[in-house]
């Protein structure tokens, strides 16, 4: 299926590893440019050389904290010099960290909203005057599935990640007469480093080896595995598309059906 993603100019967020780079690296594949940004410039470095290696494909290495309005501004405006034109926003960063109620500082919730919620609206906001000069444009919000469905020690993204959800259903009503589209994708239980790093905690609150919990929370997922971050690509890659012309203002989970609510 040709997807219309060629000579488009794509930006991802947090893309040194994981399912930033999978992402980056799926939009590469299918011919766009693509301008990533992490705060580790070694890593962010090494994931555009192999990005490059597998695809031919333009990449733009900028290092950037998106929790810091000047990265973001600095980031968009790069991108655009370098591409001539932002079609594609990838939202993504890291999660807040584990813990329950009484151990978070308000400093912490702060902290999860600039992480988690402010940076995907500065994000948007400097976008969206590119995607608006052209009338077209495709804004994907990586989240969790602790939008749709609360993970247990995970207090501050069940609390913050769903205002992520609450920005993109808005904003799907006020951009469509733009040719704008935005949704939000929700992983599951993806193997990264990041998510093997929380599961090791919640073994740790559940008083379990590691090896014995993962094989009961697998137990959980109805396709009996973990996800790989090219699974989630795959569905980011296709909204991304012209093919995704009439999707906007949804909420997907790629969790090979962990969550069972019917919304």
């Amino acid at each position: 299926m040709e997807l219309g993603l060629k000579g488009r100019g794509a930006l991802v967020a947090a893309a040194s590893k994981g399912i930033g780079r999978a992402c980056a690296l799926g939009l590469a594949a299918e011919g766009a440019r693509v301008a990533i940004c992490a705060r580790t410039r070694a890593d962010l470095e090494t994931a555009a050389e192999e990005i490059r290696a597998k695809t031919g494909a333009e990449v733009l290495a900028f290092p950037a904290d998106v929790t810091r309005a000047e990265d973001v501004k600095a980031l968009v405006e790069a991108a655009v010099r370098a591409f001539g034109r932002l079609d594609v926003l990838v939202t993504n960063a890291g999660g807040p960290p584990p813990g329950p109620f009484d151990q978070m500082t308000d400093e912490a919730f702060r902290a999860a909203f600039e992480l988690n919620l402010l940076s995907t609206v500065r994000l948007i906001r400097e976008a969206l005057p590119h995607m608006r000069a052209r009338r077209w444009g495709r804004i994907i919000n990586i989240q969790s599935t602790s939008v749709k469905q609360p993970i247990d020690g995970l207090l501050l993204s069940n609390a913050i990640r769903p205002g992520v959800v609450g920005l993109a259903k808005t904003l799907a009503g006020e951009l469509g007469r733009d040719g704008i589209t935005i949704n939000t994708v929700g992983p599951g239980r993806i193997l990264t480093g990041r998510s093997r790093g929380v599961m090791e905690h919640r073994a740790r609150q559940a008083g379990l080896p590691f090896e014995e919990f993962l094989k009961r929370d697998v137990a959980a997922v109805p396709l009996g595995r973990i996800g790989e971050p090219e699974e989630v690509a795959h569905v980011v890659v296709f909204l991304a598309s012209e093919r995704a012309s009439y999707v906007t203002g949804v909420t997907l989970q790629v969790d090979g059906g962990l969550v069972r609510s019917l919304w």
